[in-house]
């Protein structure tokens, strides 16, 4: 294996190129990604750079000096666009065919977006500085979406003096995810800032003076921020063979094809830890797994099941969030530890006869890192959960 490609220049695909090197490979290895950029974070788009506490800088996942060391032959700006697997190429917008010997696929999401023009959308450096210039003190912000990115960005507008209408399609927001009695938990900090957080309603359009609902209500505005969740960057590999189906379909090992892994916030594949397929759109995720595609693609003869605890967080006003695990079609919600009320417990999650996730809020770090040891062993719920504050399941 001479020439290996890495498609999407992300946190997956960083991770990648910078293993396969780690790990020994001193062949061609080539880095491409549509935007002009070299890797950046994303989760700080949200938060510290539409705060302008941070410059786009600051986000540079490494420095010039460490990307040269890597030797590598960049392609930025410039997308990729096909994908033969019987040739072995990387077909590119600007024409070119890349060979490769091996490929990963790291090529991210895009936002959902509504019908409508002039909404904002929070994904690359440019949508949070337009956003971030919009946001003067007494502007009227319609964010639609109350998710985590929603949420974020709300919190910051806020912040910054914005008058903040949050529009959520969900009777609660994120109860899908983290159960009903937590999601009103952290809605509840939206409202208790003033903050008018309407649920159960839905945006068809976006307008020129704001949006519109279903029931045919306009709610003015001076700024919309979309955010109702993303699409796998995967239309470049129509055609190619691929398995795809909300993301590149993967085995446990990040495989997709012979000599075709996928990693990020692009691959769906089984974990068996879980005993479920899933994809995971969250930072560290991105990491780990192209650091995995990268080490099975480099040694097929020891192959590894890529099975991790997802993690992730959220930082909303004064309140920190973190989980671990896989919430989504939890069965069961137990408070462990803290107050619901006080915005201050840990949450764990059961999914059939076992532990399969936890979150807290408010809490130190150690608080919630004993779950994970449980998740990640499989843990009985009837031997590890203890619920001495009652909450209400999903």
């Amino acid at each position: 294996m001479r020439r290996i490609v890495v498609v999407g220049a992300s946190a997956a695909g960083l991770a990648a190129v910078e293993t396969l090197r780690r790990e020994g490979y001193d062949g061609t290895l080539t880095l491409v990604g549509d935007e002009p950029w070299t890797p950046y974070d994303r989760p700080p788009l949200s938060k510290q750079l539409l705060a302008a506490e941070w410059e786009p800088d600051r986000l540079a996942l490494r420095t010039p000096d460490d990307l040269a060391g890597l030797g590598l032959d960049l392609r930025l700006g410039v997308a990729a666009t096909g994908l033969e697997l019987s040739d072995r190429t990387v077909r590119l917008a600007d024409g070119s065919d890349v060979p490769y010997d091996g490929l990963i696929v790291a090529t991210g999401v895009r936002p959902r977006r509504l019908p409508g023009e002039g909404a904002h959308v929070l994904r690359t450096f440019d949508d949070a500085l337009m956003l971030r210039e919009r946001l003067t003190p007494g502007r009227r912000l319609v964010v639609v979406g109350a998710g985590f990115l929603g949420a974020e960005a709300t919190a910051v507008a806020w912040r910054l003096g914005a008058h903040v209408t949050l529009l959520e399609p969900a009777p609660v927001p994120l109860a899908h995810a983290v159960g009903t009695e937590v999601g009103r938990v952290l809605s509840r900090a939206h409202v208790d800032r003033g903050v008018d957080l309407r649920c159960g309603v839905t945006v068809t359009e976006v307008t020129e003076d704001g949006v519109r609902l279903a029931n045919g209500e306009a709610i003015d505005a001076d700024e919309v921020l979309v955010a109702v969740g993303s699409l796998p960057n995967t239309e470049w590999l129509d055609g190619s063979g691929l398995a795809v189906g909300d993301g590149v379909v993967c085995d446990e090992f990040c495989e997709a094809a012979r000599n075709v892994y996928a990693a990020g916030d692009v691959a769906r594949w089984y974990n068996p830890l879980f005993g479920t397929s899933m994809r995971i759109e969250h930072r560290t995720n991105a990491a780990e797994q192209g650091m995995a595609a990268a080490r099975n693609l480099l040694h097929p003869e020891a192959l590894k099941p890529f099975a991790p605890v997802p993690y992730f967080w959220s930082d909303q006003y004064d309140m920190k969030v973190q989980a671990y695990g896989f919430l989504r079609g939890h069965d069961e919600v137990a408070v462990v530890d803290g107050d619901l009320a006080e915005r201050r417990f840990v949450a764990v999650y059961r999914t059939g006869d076992r532990v399969s996730g936890a979150l807290a809020v408010g809490m130190p770090p150690k608080a919630i890192r004993l779950w994970r040891q449980a998740i990640a062993a499989g843990a009985a719920w009837s031997e590890t959960a203890r619920t001495e504050v009652p909450a209400t399941g999903a």
